[in-house]
């Protein structure tokens, strides 16, 4: 299993839209907006990490009005 942390900026007003949207994620296990330089973070869950690419790239890049994201993958040891 791999994890990863994915934070997004997004246009003012559109968090609880866009947060709904992620929920709809089968990989996605948590969501929850912060305070600083992001807007909102992402816990992805996924068998490896072509599959954490392919859910940023085809599902959470493409929500509207989504500015910039940032994924960070955890390493295992």
């Amino acid at each position: 299993m791999t994890t990863a942390y994915v934070m997004i900026n997004c246009e003012l007003g559109a968090e609880e839209t866009i947060m709904e949207k992620l929920k709809e994620i089968e990989q996605v296990k948590d969501v929850f907006g912060t305070i600083g330089t992001h807007d909102m973070m992402v816990k992805l869950d996924a068998e490896n990490f072509e599959k954490i690419r392919e859910i940023v790239s085809r599902n959470i890049q493409k929500i509207e009005k989504i500015r910039t994201i940032s994924t960070l993958v955890r390493k295992d040891n």
